[in-house]
C-alpha cells in the first residue's frame, strides 16, 4: 500500500514538472531574440533595439525583404539605382545578394522606424559584421546619412574615404 502511494506521488510530481517545463519553453519561445552589437559609437544610453530575420529577397544594393514580408532599407548609405541603370547598380545589387540572401540577419534600429515609403530603416548585420558599412567600404555604396538616423556616421565616412582612396567599386569604375 505504501509503495502505491509513493508511486502515485512520484507520478504526480513528474506530471507537474513536465507541465512546468512546457510552460517555460513556451514562454522562452515568445521572447524575441535580442543581442547587443557594435555599440562603440552609440550616442544614447539606451541599448540598441535588435531583432533577427531571414532575408527572402534582395531588391537592390540597399533594400531587402525579410521573412515577415517587410522591406528593409539600409540606414546611412545609398547604392546606385537599378531602375535608372546607374553605373555599378547591378554589381551593388549582386554583392548585396551574395552577402545576405537566404541568411539570418540581425536588424538594428536607430531612431526612425520607417521611411516615407513604409520600409523599415535598419543597420543589417551578419555575424556581427555590419553590411551597411561593408557596402560603403567596398565601394558598392556612398554614404547618405539622414538625421536623426546618424549613429554610425563617422564609421561610414571613414569607410567611404577608404573606398575612394583605393578606387574600389563605383569609385574606380564610375567616376
Amino acid at each position: 500500500m505504501n509503495f502505491r502511494k509513493n508511486l502515485k506521488n512520484i507520478s504526480l510530481f513528474l506530471f507537474f514538472a513536465f507541465c512546468l517545463i512546457l510552460v517555460v519553453l513556451y514562454i522562452r519561445s515568445q521572447i524575441p531574440k535580442v543581442s547587443l552589437i557594435h555599440q562603440n559609437s552609440s550616442t544614447s544610453s539606451n541599448p540598441p533595439v535588435i531583432t533577427t530575420a531571414k532575408v527572402t529577397r534582395v531588391i537592390d544594393g540597399d533594400t531587402i525583404v525579410i521573412d515577415t514580408s517587410q522591406k528593409v532599407r539600409y540606414i546611412g548609405m545609398n547604392t546606385p539605382e537599378l531602375e535608372t541603370n546607374d553605373c555599378f547598380a547591378t554589381q551593388a545589387a549582386e554583392i548585396n545578394k551574395t552577402l545576405v540572401l537566404g541568411k539570418e540577419v540581425k536588424l538594428e534600429k536607430d531612431v526612425s522606424e520607417t521611411d516615407k515609403y513604409g520600409r523599415l530603416l535598419r543597420y543589417v548585420y551578419i555575424n556581427n559584421e555590419m553590411i551597411n558599412d561593408d557596402l560603403v567600404k567596398d565601394g558598392s555604396a556612398k554614404i547618405e546619412t539622414v538625421p536623426p538616423d546618424v549613429k554610425y556616421k563617422q564609421e561610414f565616412l571613414n569607410s567611404e574615404k577608404y573606398a575612394q582612396e583605393n578606387k574600389l567599386g563605383l569609385w574606380g569604375k564610375c567616376l
